[in-house]
């Protein structure tokens, strides 16, 4: 109950600072709106903000989807062999450790679609945390238990199947949990960078939008969205953590008591 009570709790005492602010001292609308005027905004103007949304959510998801997938079979490939790790593995910290706002006019170029020239960046931002905590995960298995495995002759698809893949299963899922976000950032970021306008854009074009035309109410309700879905994306992507974990890894167990 602590963990669900407490945040409402800092969330609702805030949300009265912010009406008490505004009243007390006369905000006018324009520069910061109240609450409840947000909140009416997200009402009034869903049927904008709603296909927006649904943009954002498919760029995002489609890209944890590659990510996961792209991120797990690479770093399955890099710890198989050495020459495979020393070759690829620098590539990919390039791009991590390259903004992806310099990427884009690259990508601008080659790329003509506008959702894939999104779908590009956000898999770019969510990749590497996937790449890097899962090939940690195979490297951290027990040293004596590959000894072992080695001892009785077991092949390498059966010492990576029933002791690096379950070893690095803890590692997998936090960096899941890390790219979830990136990924919405990156589509976000991407949407920004990219600058695209009108009907089948995402948040962020309506971000923008709401800030060239000082339309503040719709403004914040575009980033509470935005929040709210990277909140989303992480409460369930850490629900199937703790689904996985819950039963045998000492860190979900923890977590249970």
């Amino acid at each position: 109950m602590l963990k669900i009570g407490l945040p409402l709790l800092v969330l609702a005492a805030f949300l009265i600072g912010w009406d008490m602010l505004v009243t007390i001292n006369e905000i006018p609308q324009y520069i910061l709106p109240r609450p409840q005027v947000v909140a009416q905004t997200l009402v009034t103007d869903w049927p904008i903000l709603g296909p927006a949304l649904l943009n954002t959510l498919m760029i995002t998801l489609a890209a944890l989807m590659l990510a996961t997938l792209g991120g797990v079979a690479l770093s399955i490939a890099l710890t198989q062999s050495r020459i495979v790790e020393y070759s690829f593995f620098p590539i990919a910290v390039v791009l991590q450790v390259t903004p992806i706002v310099a990427i884009f006019p690259l990508i601008n170029i080659y790329v003509g679609n506008i959702f894939a020239k999104l779908l590009l960046c956000a898999w770019i931002v969510a990749f590497f945390p996937i790449l890097s905590n899962t090939t940690l995960g195979l490297n951290s298995a027990d040293r004596n238990l590959r000894d072992l495995y080695r001892l009785y002759g077991a092949t390498r698809w059966q010492t990576l199947r029933y002791l690096k893949i379950p070893s690095a299963m803890p590692y997998f899922l936090g960096g899941l949990r890390i790219a979830g976000g990136l990924a919405l950032i990156g589509a976000v970021v991407a949407e920004f960078v990219a600058g695209s306008a009108g009907v089948g854009t995402g948040l962020a074009s309506r971000l923008i939008e709401a800030g060239y035309r000082l339309n503040n109410p719709r403004l914040f309700a575009a980033l509470i969205l935005i929040s709210a879905t990277g909140v989303v994306i992480y409460v369930i992507l850490s629900l199937v953590s703790a689904k996985i974990l819950g039963k045998w890894h000492e860190s979900a167990m923890k977590e249970r008591r």
